[in-house]
């Protein structure tokens, strides 16, 4: 997977439906045990709500999981899992807390009133795209270091740090899409003398 859509930070939100409140939760997690953990804490923390309703999806093997929490069954937890997989969201979790008000919502009104305070959480957590790019470094003269730093933003990259020792070490990140076209210019602008190391492979928010 070269990209994947998820949220920058997390977040909450609240609103008001006849009389019930909802509080929308919203967090990026890498994995089962961080979104268990995260909805476990909400439950903690708002132990005196009448409904905790929760959902998740993770890249980890296509994950997905929801709760209705007491609510009638397909009201909640199915429209909030429906939210994030509409938006094209992974590695997310997201609980939507209610207290009940003493007016009921009914069917419809509460699919609308989950997936909008699952709406609102997303959009408080800052929906992002994270690219996959190959972290690499390379080594040049300081008669090559001019040329060479700047090709990297040409071609598409970023420099993350710089060390100046006898020669100059440049750290960079760049797609490995964009990696043969900065080879070749590499090449040409050093004839061929500075050689890259790719290290790891990271994703990055873009």
């Amino acid at each position: 997977m070269d990209e994947y859509r998820t949220v920058e930070r997390e977040a909450s939100s609240e609103f008001t439906e006849r009389r019930s409140r909802f509080l929308g939760h919203a967090k990026p997690v890498q994995s089962e045990e961080e979104a268990v953990a995260f909805i476990n804490e909400m439950k903690s923390r708002y132990w005196d709500a009448n409904h905790n309703v929760y959902a998740y999806v993770l890249r980890d093997g296509q994950t997905r999981r929801y709760s209705d929490d007491g609510e009638p069954q397909g009201t909640a937890g199915i429209p909030v899992l429906e939210v994030i997989q509409k938006s094209g969201l992974t590695d997310v979790v997201v609980v939507v807390t209610r207290y009940f008000g003493g007016i009921l919502l009914g069917t419809g009104g509460l699919v609308r009133a989950y997936s909008h305070g699952a709406s609102l959480a997303i959009a408080e957590a800052g929906p992002l795209t994270m690219r996959k790019f190959q972290i690499a470094e390379l080594v040049c003269d300081y008669t090559q270091y001019g040329r060479v730093a700047a090709l990297i933003p040409e071609c598409g990259g970023v420099i993350d740090d710089t060390g100046f020792t006898d020669r100059v070490a440049i750290l960079y990140h760049m797609t490995a899409a964009d990696k043969p076209a900065f080879d070749k210019k590499l090449a040409d602008a050093t004839s061929g003398q500075v050689a890259v190391t790719v290290l790891e492979e990271k994703y990055f928010a873009c």
